[in-house]
């Protein structure tokens, strides 16, 4: 399992999203501009329309794009038009840098709970679009710091444990305020490190022969996501082996043709109820890092058991036998043994005893070559 992290980690954070982040940077450098753009509705819809009078057509151009959602390409088109370039030291990327440097200096409950999860057994390993490093204080906190690695100088994917770190695939800010940092931002940095230089797409490809990606922190328009998704669409073509992919997707009401959407790009939704600020998503990630084989609590698992088998494995919900069954799938020989003598302290019927004769039965078939 290999979590791919978006902007949404973030925001409870209190950094913007990259839609927020674009405004901010208007308000920063093109207040007339800013003040057109800050009235329109969030969501991408081609039917708005906004008065542009006393704009120029470039500014014009702008918010035409912005109400796209093409959100890299209205940097790129900033950056352009401020600074007759779309890299380097501009004036785009000295703000976009400035607004997350000033932003939040702690990390969320977020960042917490998934670096425990980045943690498979003697390396530390999460990937993130987001340039901040908010992971990385997690990790700090949490007295188990890790690597940052960002664009070119980012591990090649693989199960060894050299394969670690926080690893930006669209670039980091740099620890010196002083410096510029290399993002991928515009449409421009996009076509680089995905279609010329082909190093976010090479490092998918590989990634997503290994591990199983799950994609945290993203909405379907997403521009980093549209680009993500095409990388791996594009090779699932072409290849048989490609784990199966998910996503975490939030939404207040059921929205069928959305869960759709996701599917038919090849990824696997994960729905939750995004009501109260994504509370759903937090304490299912801290659940989840709280179970865990790697550096869960072995007291929450021992009672997860001990509850589970008090009821007959006939009569049990479906959630608690997959729970049970994955205890036992995922555990060493020496851990199977300590909890079949729990569970059979706690008086556990006939069924749970064949199901784990059947979980290690098939543990032992997929080791065999």
């Amino acid at each position: 399992m290999l979590f791919i992290c978006g902007a949404g980690i973030s925001r409870p954070a209190g950094l913007p999203d990259f839609r927020q982040l674009v405004l901010d940077v208007y308000a920063k450098l093109d207040a007339s501009t800013h003040s057109i753009l800050k009235g329109l509705p969030a969501g991408v819809c081609n039917q708005w329309q906004a008065n542009c009078a006393g704009l120029t057509d470039r500014q014009t151009a702008e918010v035409k794009r912005f109400i796209f959602g093409d959100y890299d390409v209205v940097l790129g088109m900033l950056e352009r038009r401020l600074d007759d370039q779309t890299s380097g030291d501009s004036q785009v990327r000295r703000t976009v840098a400035a607004i997350l440097r000033s932003g939040a200096a702690s990390p969320a409950a977020i960042h917490k709970a998934l670096i425990a999860l980045a943690d498979r057994g003697g390396a530390k390993t999460i990937v993130t679009t987001n340039f901040d490093l908010l992971l990385q204080i997690a990790a700090q906190r949490l007295r188990s710091p890790v690597e940052t690695y960002s664009l070119g100088s980012i591990p090649r994917p693989s199960r060894n444990s050299e394969f670690s770190g926080v690893l930006h695939i669209h670039g980091a800010l740099d620890k010196r305020p002083e410096r510029t940092s290399e993002l991928v931002l515009s449409d421009q940095d996009f076509g680089e490190f995905y279609l010329r230089r082909r190093v976010v797409p090479d490092f998918i490809y590989d990634a997503a022969r290994l591990y199983h990606l799950v994609l945290v922190g993203y909405s379907a328009n997403d521009p980093p996501m549209r680009y993500l998704l095409n990388a791996v669409a594009a090779d699932g073509k072409r290849f048989d082996d490609l784990k199966e992919r998910f996503t975490f997707f939030g939404t207040s009401s059921p929205d069928a043709v959305a869960l759709a959407d996701w599917n038919g790009r090849g990824i696997t939704p994960i729905h939750y109820d995004s009501t109260n600020g994504h509370n759903a998503l937090r304490t299912t990630l801290e659940r989840w890092a709280a179970l865990s084989a790697i550096n869960g609590k072995k007291e929450i698992v021992d009672a997860e058991l001990r509850r589970i088998v008090t009821v007959p494995r006939s009569a049990s919900k479906d959630s608690d036998r997959d729970l049970f069954d994955h205890f036992f799938r995922r555990s060493n020989a020496g851990e199977r043994v300590r909890l079949s003598a729990l569970i059979s302290d706690a008086k556990a019927e006939i069924g749970w005893l064949d199901a784990v004769v059947k979980v290690c039965a098939e543990a032992e078939r997929g080791r065999k070559p």
